[in-house]
Protein backbone atom coordinates (compact mmCIF):
# COMPACT_ATOMS: atom_id res chain seq x y z
CA UNK A 1 0.00 0.00 0.00
CA UNK A 2 1.33 3.45 -1.02
CA UNK A 3 1.57 5.77 1.85
CA UNK A 4 -0.38 9.29 1.43
CA UNK A 5 2.09 12.50 1.51
CA UNK A 6 1.79 15.03 4.45
CA UNK A 7 -0.41 16.85 2.62
CA UNK A 8 -4.15 18.21 3.78
CA UNK A 9 -5.41 17.80 0.37
CA UNK A 10 -4.54 14.29 0.02
CA UNK A 11 -4.84 12.90 3.54
CA UNK A 12 -8.10 15.13 3.87
CA UNK A 13 -7.68 15.25 7.59
CA UNK A 14 -8.72 17.82 10.21
CA UNK A 15 -6.51 20.40 8.59
CA UNK A 16 -8.10 20.30 5.43
CA UNK A 17 -11.53 20.68 7.62
CA UNK A 18 -10.63 23.34 9.64
CA UNK A 19 -9.37 25.78 6.80
CA UNK A 20 -12.51 24.61 4.06
CA UNK A 21 -15.59 22.45 3.66
CA UNK A 22 -16.24 20.62 0.47
CA UNK A 23 -18.58 21.74 -2.43
CA UNK A 24 -18.51 18.76 -4.91
CA UNK A 25 -15.88 16.68 -6.70
CA UNK A 26 -15.09 17.57 -10.52
CA UNK A 27 -13.84 15.78 -13.17
CA UNK A 28 -9.62 15.62 -11.68
CA UNK A 29 -10.32 17.84 -8.64
CA UNK A 30 -12.39 18.86 -5.69
CA UNK A 31 -13.82 22.18 -5.23
CA UNK A 32 -13.96 23.17 -1.48
CA UNK A 33 -15.15 26.28 0.05
CA UNK A 34 -12.43 28.47 1.94
CA UNK A 35 -14.08 28.81 5.50
CA UNK A 36 -12.35 32.31 5.44
CA UNK A 37 -14.96 34.79 3.92
CA UNK A 38 -13.19 37.82 3.52
CA UNK A 39 -13.77 37.48 0.10
CA UNK A 40 -17.81 36.11 -0.12
CA UNK A 41 -17.91 32.91 -2.24
CA UNK A 42 -13.77 32.38 -1.82
CA UNK A 43 -13.05 29.02 -3.00
CA UNK A 44 -10.37 26.47 -3.82
CA UNK A 45 -10.01 23.75 -6.68
CA UNK A 46 -7.73 21.18 -5.41
CA UNK A 47 -6.51 17.95 -8.26
CA UNK A 48 -7.24 15.27 -7.18
CA UNK A 49 -3.35 13.69 -7.05
CA UNK A 50 -0.14 14.88 -5.05
CA UNK A 51 1.65 16.94 -8.29
CA UNK A 52 2.37 20.54 -7.71
CA UNK A 53 2.99 22.09 -10.84
CA UNK A 54 0.76 22.63 -13.79
CA UNK A 55 3.25 21.14 -16.00
CA UNK A 56 3.47 17.92 -14.47
CA UNK A 57 0.13 17.14 -15.66
CA UNK A 58 -0.36 15.22 -19.21
CA UNK A 59 -1.91 17.52 -21.83
CA UNK A 60 -5.46 15.61 -21.02
CA UNK A 61 -5.61 15.97 -17.38
CA UNK A 62 -4.04 19.26 -17.39
CA UNK A 63 -7.05 20.81 -19.93
CA UNK A 64 -9.70 18.49 -17.31
CA UNK A 65 -7.83 20.52 -14.61
CA UNK A 66 -8.56 23.66 -16.02
CA UNK A 67 -11.79 23.02 -17.31
CA UNK A 68 -13.02 22.27 -13.65
CA UNK A 69 -11.59 25.76 -12.12
CA UNK A 70 -13.64 27.15 -15.36
CA UNK A 71 -16.75 25.15 -14.23
CA UNK A 72 -16.41 26.36 -10.52
CA UNK A 73 -15.71 29.93 -11.49
CA UNK A 74 -18.80 30.21 -13.89
CA UNK A 75 -20.95 28.86 -10.98
CA UNK A 76 -19.58 31.48 -8.54
CA UNK A 77 -19.64 34.16 -11.04
CA UNK A 78 -23.66 33.01 -11.39
CA UNK A 79 -24.19 32.59 -7.68
CA UNK A 80 -22.39 35.81 -6.55
CA UNK A 81 -21.98 37.92 -9.09
CA UNK A 82 -18.93 39.61 -8.25
CA UNK A 83 -17.52 42.04 -10.62
CA UNK A 84 -14.47 40.16 -10.90
CA UNK A 85 -12.60 36.49 -9.81
CA UNK A 86 -9.06 36.51 -8.69
CA UNK A 87 -7.04 33.39 -9.35
CA UNK A 88 -4.30 32.25 -7.22
CA UNK A 89 -1.75 28.82 -7.64
CA UNK A 90 1.20 29.54 -5.38
CA UNK A 91 2.14 26.12 -3.40
CA UNK A 92 4.98 27.62 -2.01
CA UNK A 93 4.06 26.53 1.65
CA UNK A 94 1.77 23.66 0.24
CA UNK A 95 2.67 21.91 -2.38
CA UNK A 96 -0.39 20.36 -4.01
CA UNK A 97 -1.76 21.36 -6.97
CA UNK A 98 -4.47 23.83 -5.96
CA UNK A 99 -6.05 27.45 -7.76
CA UNK A 100 -7.61 30.03 -5.18
CA UNK A 101 -10.64 31.58 -6.87
CA UNK A 102 -11.84 34.72 -5.25
CA UNK A 103 -14.38 36.79 -6.39
CA UNK A 104 -13.74 40.43 -5.90
CA UNK A 105 -16.40 42.84 -5.67
CA UNK A 106 -15.85 46.72 -6.29
CA UNK A 107 -17.18 47.88 -2.97
CA UNK A 108 -15.37 45.21 -1.25
CA UNK A 109 -11.35 43.92 -0.04
CA UNK A 110 -8.77 44.48 -2.21
CA UNK A 111 -10.57 45.67 -5.04
CA UNK A 112 -7.97 47.05 -7.86
CA UNK A 113 -5.13 45.15 -6.19
CA UNK A 114 -4.06 41.88 -5.66
CA UNK A 115 -6.40 39.47 -2.87
CA UNK A 116 -4.37 39.28 0.31
CA UNK A 117 -4.26 35.03 0.69
CA UNK A 118 -4.44 35.48 4.71
CA UNK A 119 -6.37 38.78 5.56
CA UNK A 120 -7.60 38.73 8.75
CA UNK A 121 -9.83 35.92 9.64
CA UNK A 122 -13.54 36.25 8.74
CA UNK A 123 -14.95 33.73 9.63
CA UNK A 124 -19.17 33.31 8.91
CA UNK A 125 -21.46 33.11 12.20
CA UNK A 126 -23.29 29.64 11.48
CA UNK A 127 -22.66 26.49 9.58
CA UNK A 128 -25.88 27.42 8.29
CA UNK A 129 -24.52 30.29 6.28
CA UNK A 130 -21.88 28.04 4.77
CA UNK A 131 -24.24 25.41 3.97
CA UNK A 132 -26.07 28.31 2.23
CA UNK A 133 -23.17 29.15 0.30
CA UNK A 134 -22.53 25.75 -0.98
CA UNK A 135 -26.10 25.26 -1.96
CA UNK A 136 -25.43 28.51 -4.27
CA UNK A 137 -22.33 27.60 -5.75
CA UNK A 138 -23.80 23.94 -6.46
CA UNK A 139 -27.46 25.36 -7.93
CA UNK A 140 -24.65 27.05 -10.51
CA UNK A 141 -22.38 23.79 -11.22
CA UNK A 142 -23.31 23.10 -14.97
Amino acid sequence: MTQLPDCLYCRKDQRLSDLMIEVAPLQVSTLYLFKEQTYRGRCVVAYHEHVNELYELPDTELARFMQDVTRAARAMKAAFNPAKINYGAYSDKLPHLHVHLVPKYTDGPSWGTTFTMMPEPKRLHSEDVYAGLIAQIKAALV
